[in-house]
């Protein structure tokens, strides 16, 4: 019998953009000043599974929200595969992922807990 093993992902705190070029294939973090645009791109990084483990689980994610035509990529950032998407498709980008049985670690503070 195969074990499902939970996948869970979290949304990193800063966006990234393409680099120069390298459109679909490298990005770069953008300066906290940056007037956002709609190229921007928000990276999701699996919490779990990790390692080497990771890198087909977001393949398989990425073929979730291709299925919904939300462009993404996987690129490794931070040492770690990561699943980048335009900011206007974050929230598409989610509830697919959720839908397809992926959580999403959500942020919170002191302030607002839940």
């Amino acid at each position: 019998m195969k074990t499902i093993q939970l996948s869970i992902v979290h949304r990193l705190p800063q966006c990234y953009r393409w680099s120069a070029g390298y459109t679909g294939s490298r990005v770069e973090p953008i300066p906290q000043n940056h007037q956002s645009s709609d190229a921007d791109l928000v990276a999701l990084k699996l919490l779990s599974p990790g390692g080497e483990k990771a890198w087909p689980v977001m393949r398989k994610l990425s073929q979730a929200l291709s299925d919904i035509s939300v462009d993404s990529s996987v690129l490794e950032c931070e040492g770690e595969p990561c699943l980048f998407v335009n900011c206007q498709d974050e929230f598409a980008a989610t509830c697919r992922l959720k839908n397809f049985g992926v959580a999403i670690a959500e942020p919170f503070s002191s302030n607002n807990p839940f």
